[in-house]
């Protein structure tokens, strides 16, 4: 029975898959609806400042309002929006990044998040699965260790390998398939024989390659590049491809000059960037993990006007690697790049182009490089996670 629960007039979407509501004066935030939406919910969590609440009847919809499509929607935390129609999940991400950038940087933005195919399923090509005491693969309850098993992913890429259908001795499993159609495990499972025969390639925990080669082949444009293992690639199909056309677009770069390409990773940037400025320029490509840097060596080795520096960021611009650069491109964590931005300023580019996964991380730093000398001169913002709250932005940095 639900007529004994709490009912709630929902308010705006805030950052994290939820909208707010408000309960006896207190903040509430829930999932599961819709701004202007009349729900009835469930408290799931408590605290002093605010609740969390699931809706679990829908009293008033509004028209963005879609029947979920997959049947776990609800109990697997892996999805936040199956029961928005895409293009309302797109205003819904619109809203969260101006709300951010408004609330913590003091800008206004008048964008809107742009739709990248396919915009609803089958798109994620990298899915990390946890394992039941029962061997069952699935995913995790939102906010909890509880294992959800299911027998399929909506939103997973049809072409990974196969884990669903079988018990595993171990406790998370990773599938990826890459741009190329090449299939990767990344698990210390026992596997067996015929799964073995029917991807590219095994990688145990510890870096043991089995059955295969131990990377992926992923082609952006007309240029190839190796990810070992598990290593980080975006998720979506087309996200490396329409990240780097907006990030090229972005930086403006000129034949000669001198770029660093900071959080590079595998050297997806650096790569185009250093064939922008041609071998008159430089770029000096700046990654921290040791997997990433190798693979960045192997996919860089034919660019003589690229420097690769093994060292974070934040180090990396306090050696004095380089006293400045015409560009900087940063692809930071979630958590932002705050402790490089003073680093980056000095350098006096000029031009910055952040790609940010986190709107709240990209808005505080952005207020920091205004302190600094530097504003916002464009933003570009991709529907890159369809079904999620996540969002992807690429902002321009030019000095006031």
């Amino acid at each position: 029975m639900t007529d004994d629960l709490p009912i709630v007039d929902v308010g705006p979407v805030a950052h994290g898959g939820h909208c707010v509501a408000r309960l006896d004066g207190q903040v509430v935030f829930v999932r599961h609806t819709l701004p202007g939406e009349r729900v009835r919910i469930r408290i799931t969590e408590r605290s002093k400042r605010f609740l969390r609440a699931d809706a679990v009847e829908v009293l008033d919809g509004t028209s963005d309002r879609v029947t979920a499509p997959c049947r776990y929607a609800g109990d697997c935390g892996g999805c936040d929006f199956q029961h928005v129609s895409p293009e309302g999940q797109r205003r819904l991400l619109t809203s969260v990044v101006r709300e951010q950038l408004e609330r913590l940087a003091g800008l206004s933005w008048d964008g809107e998040v742009e739709a990248v195919e396919p915009v609803d399923l089958g798109w994620r090509t990298r899915v990390a699965f946890a394992v039941d005491e029962s061997g069952r693969a699935g995913l995790r309850r939102h906010r909890s260790h509880d294992i959800v098993p299911i027998e399929e992913c909506l939103i997973a890429h049809p072409g990974l390998p196969r884990v669903l259908d079988r018990t595993w001795d171990s406790e998370s499993i990773e599938a990826i398939v890459s741009s190329s159609g090449e299939g990767l495990l990344v698990t210390d499972a026992t596997i067996p024989d015929d799964v073995e025969r029917a991807v590219d390639g095994v990688v145990a925990v510890d870096g043991t390659v089995r059955g295969g080669r131990g990377a992926l082949t992923e082609q952006v444009h007309d240029t190839s590049m190796k990810v070992s293992g598990s290593g980080f690639w975006q998720v979506h199909p087309a996200a490396a491809t329409t990240l780097v056309d907006a990030v090229l677009e972005a930086a403006q770069a000129q034949l000669g000059d001198a770029a660093v390409d900071l959080y590079a990773g595998v050297g997806l940037f650096t790569s185009f960037l250093a064939d922008a400025v041609g071998e008159q320029g430089l770029v000096v490509s700046v990654e921290s993990d040791r997997h990433a840097a190798r693979d960045a060596r192997r996919n860089l080795h034919d660019r003589p006007q690229v420097r690769l520096v093994g060292a974070t960021a934040e180090r990396a611009l306090r050696s004095g690697e380089f006293e400045s650069a015409d560009l900087v491109v940063l692809d930071p964590p979630r958590t932002g790049a705050k402790r490089a931005v003073a680093g980056i300023a000095a350098l006096a580019p000029r031009r910055v182009v952040y790609v940010a996964c986190d709107p709240a991380a990209l808005a505080r730093d952005i207020a920091t490089f205004s302190d600094l000398g530097y504003r916002l001169d464009g933003l570009r913002a991709f529907a890159l996670f369809p079904m999620t709250h996540h969002v992807e932005c690429v902002a321009t940095l030019v000095p006031s």
